[in-house]
């Protein structure tokens, strides 16, 4: 059987490496876990998360009486087509801008090929997809015994969730394809207002649809699926959209390094300057910029607010026994999150009018001043927003009317860390940060060596000050939760109920996180749409430009405001990492709670289980961290091999004299060759995790716990740590080349080889850990019932021993073959 496992595993490997053009292989390993399963006994109907019933809304009055909880509810439906209005004028906005042909001609070629990468991903995800609906139906179907109608919903759901997370990064592309060439085109008469101004509308525009259809999505099936069915929507919807955001998210932190490394070196190989249109890599790293720092954040942003949410749904409905208090606690949340777009509009335009009166007109400005008084503005708006709100929804808890405050309290400790958590990460990547500075200064003597070392000393350090300040945070939303709230709530480990409404305040600024998130792609590629672009080698462009558009322009001007503007798009691109990924740990708690009710009946029985004197449970500890390190050590081999096949192709077709660009063709070749190797190593790690948390889960049910509680915590320092030290290494590079204004020195290619370090790290393996957290711990509520369920079977506990074996020989086949099989090799991959 381990035999034919491997061969199957290896046949599939190779099948959907050639894309699915022999993908029986994989259908086969799917159909042997299938039959295995259906093989034996089925147990009685449970169904797990996906058996939750949804309380009846309308039973509970808010305002005084004046409207039930369904009716106040349906009304959020009208703030959501708000935000879906907000987001959709900008993008006409944006769209209807002036720009010069030179420049709209790139950024449309730029989303041509990224419409290519899109849809070839659109594919790959959907082959991923059956995965996960072979284990919905071996569970749901043939194990509990649900209904076909509830197992097709949960399918279904699954498909809105990957629509969902699919469809916002698309959008993400298109706003920020537009927003590139505009802003390079403001830039031209040398003011810097409008260079800030159209990627903060892009980012906002973005932020706010993604929030908008998330909502709206959650109300739907909260106002009208009927209450038993309204569990497998939920699970199911948040099953599709974090295996979106999983693969999106790891591919494109693939394909944009792959691409960004093999441009920069050429800055190093051949002397030539920054996106230097014969360059055949320059338009790869640009389609990379947006399928790793636009597609993939804003399918993980989809995810994250949505993931959250149904863990916060779960846990009240199965730890509040009062059902009154279930219906305050979940429509007080959907005001909440109603209120989050709220407070991110109104702050928004505040701090335009704020930034128009400062800096409209001058000629100098710090880009980062009016990104970080946005940030600011709109925490402190939701957290007021956030008490009021919460005295006029739950005035009074469970006969305790102190209950607002304090929990409004917990939520605020949240929202305050979405605004604090950038605030650090500052100190770290900014480039007038003190670390920065010590890498810059690092690599005057020490070349690169040194400036590498100065990056791991910015990351360390990161990982403690941010470590802390969410245990402070995380601290007192626990002192909080032990005032009252279970006797209040009638409400079962309060404390993890605390955390999870943390997380949720986390996203409390939702909109304006991810555009400040998506500002710096925007940034990144107007710099080099500008150059791309050739528009200094027009003829006659001044006239033209005055003609057409009654500007003036100057052009050393306009290059100096987009790099320097660019390293404010990488600060900030920095600061919302770490708040991702504080949602993906602090959240996991709750969904992780899911699975020790379940185990426990209730916290009735095996609790002395979760206990390090239980040695599965301290097993399943070390053993997530070792998963946490091979996943960081897979993604960047796979950004590696596939940046030496770039490299390697762009040193021999590069063509340096008689040329004035790159050919279209060549680019796209380099574009292909990401794209294979961003899937490739994509395929590697999706079955690897995928198998291993069926094999944990099988192992034993605290193992498993302990191995969730495990990648959370590992996976949270590791990606502190890589995240700004890879921002840090970034903003060093652009100190030399905006303030030092040292180009093509040694101090600049050492300041770059530190960059291609910091590539992987920032862009690839941490961001990719918050969504690979969650989709580990939302499938292993699947995966843990379906192992518990077998084990319940006669001859149960041998079965589930040989497909514990089974599964992890499959996913030790891909960990071994993520390294050994994406090997550097002297022939062609």
């Amino acid at each position: 059987m381990r035999t034919w496992l491997a061969t199957a595993a290896f046949r599939g490997c190779r099948a959907v490496s050639g894309f699915l053009k022999k993908s029986s292989a994989v259908a086969s390993l799917l159909t042997l876990g299938a039959a295995t399963a259906v093989a034996q006994p089925a147990p009685e109907a449970g169904g797990g998360e996906a058996a939750l019933k949804l309380p009846d809304l309308s039973q509970v009055s808010f305002l005084n009486g004046a409207i039930d909880g369904h009716r106040l509810l349906t009304i959020g439906i009208l703030f959501c087509i708000f935000g879906l209005g907000f987001g959709m004028v900008i993008f006409m906005r944006l769209k209807n801008l002036p720009v010069h042909r030179s420049m709209r001609e790139i950024s449309e070629l730029i989303y041509e090929t990224c419409k290519t990468y899109l849809v070839t991903q659109g594919r790959f995800i959907l082959l991923l997809w059956a995965f996960i609906a072979v284990i919905i139906l071996l569970y749901f179907g043939m194990l509990e015994h649900m209904e076909a109608m509830r197992v097709v919903i949960i399918l279904v759901f699954s498909l809105v969730g990957i629509a969902g997370s699919y469809g916002v990064a698309w959008f993400g592309i298109r706003v920020n394809t537009f927003a590139n060439s505009r802003t390079a085109f403001a830039s031209l008469p040398g003011k810097p207002f409008p260079v800030y101004q159209i990627p903060l509308e892009a980012g906002m525009s973005i932020g706010m649809m993604l929030i908008s259809v998330e909502l709206l999505i959650m109300l739907i099936i909260l106002l009208f699926i009927p209450g038993d069915y309204a569990g497998p929507c939920f699970i199911g919807f948040a099953i599709g959209e974090s295996l979106g955001a999983a693969a999106l998210r790891i591919a494109g932190g693939i394909f944009t390094k792959i691409a960004d490394i093999g441009s920069d070196l050429m800055k190093i190989v051949f002397k030539i300057k920054e996106d230097d249109a014969r360059n055949p890599g320059v338009i790869a790293d640009c389609t990379g910029d947006n399928a790793g720092d636009s597609v993939g954040p804003s399918a993980d942003g989809f995810e994250t607010y949505g993931v959250t949410g149904v863990a916060l749904i779960t846990f009240i409905l199965l730890g509040v026994k009062n059902p009154s208090v279930q219906v305050q606690l979940l429509v007080w949340i959907f005001v909440m999150r109603v209120m989050m777009l709220v407070a991110s509009a109104v702050s928004y335009f505040l701090n335009a009018g704020i930034a128009k009166s400062r800096f409209g007109n001058v000629d100098e400005m710090n880009f980062e001043t009016p990104l970080t008084t946005l940030v600011w503005l709109t925490s402190i708006v939701s957290i007021g927003l956030t008490f009021l709100v919460s005295y006029f929804i739950i005035p009074e808890l469970g006969g305790d009317s102190s209950q607002w405050w304090k929990l409004a309290v917990i939520i605020s400790c949240g929202t305050l860390a979405g605004a604090l958590i950038p605030e650090l990460v500052k100190s770290f990547t900014s480039t007038e940060s003190r670390h920065v500075k010590e890498v810059v200064t690092s690599a005057e003597e020490g070349g690169a060596s040194l400036g590498i070392l100065s990056g791991f000393v910015a990351g360390n350090f990161s990982g403690y000050y941010l470590g802390l300040s969410m245990v402070l945070l995380m601290s007192i939303a626990y002192y909080f939760s032990t005032m009252g709230l279970a006797g209040a709530a009638t409400m079962l480990a309060p404390a993890v109920f605390a955390f999870g409404l943390v997380a949720f305040g986390f996203l409390g600024m939702g909109p304006v996180t991810i555009a400040v998130d998506s500002y710096g792609p925007v940034t990144d590629n107007a710099q080099s749409v500008y150059e791309l672009s050739l528009i200094e080698q027009v003829p006659n462009v001044e006239a033209e430009i005055k003609k057409d558009f009654n500007m003036s322009v100057n052009f050393e001007r306009a290059k100096h405001l987009l790099e320097a503007n660019d390293g404010a798009g990488n600060t900030f691109k920095a600061t919302a990492k770490p708040v991702l990924i504080g949602t993906a740990v602090v959240g996991a708690t709750t969904m992780i709670f899911s699975i020790i009710m379940a185990l426990t009946a209730g916290l009735t029985e095996h609790v002395d289980k979760l206990s390090l004197l239980h040695a599965p449970f301290f097993l399943g500890l070390i053993t997530g961290g070792a998963m946490i390190y091979w996943f960081t050590g897979a993604s960047t081999q796979a950004v590696t091999t596939g940046a030496y096949r770039a490299v390697e192709f762009i040193k021999a077709n590069i063509k340096l004299e008689g040329v004035v660009k790159a050919s279209v063709a060549d680019s796209k070749k380099v574009v292909e060759i990401c794209t294979k190797y961003a899937q490739k190593g994509m395929l590697n790690i999706f079955i690897a995790v995928f198998f291993g948390t069926l094999a944990f889960a099988f192992v034993e049910p605290f193992f498993f716990v302990g191995y969730l509680i495990s990648i959370a915590i590992f996976g949270l320092y590791q990606a502190i740590f890589m995240a700004n030290a890879g921002a840090a290494w970034d903003n060093a590079k652009k100190i030399v080349e905006v303030e030092m204004k040292q180009k093509g020195t040694p101090l600049h290619d050492a300041t770059v080889i530190g960059d291609t370090v910091g590539d992987p790290f920032k862009d690839t393996s941490s961001v990719a850990l918050n969504p690979v957290i969650k989709f580990t711990t939302l499938f292993g509520l699947l995966a843990v019932e379906l192992a518990v369920s077998l084990a319940q079977k006669e001859n149960g506990a041998k079965i589930t021993n040989v497909l514990a074996l089974a599964f992890f020989l499959v996913s030790f086949f891909f960990v071994y073959r993520s390294f050994y099989g994406m090997r550097i090799r002297s022939d062609k991959a």
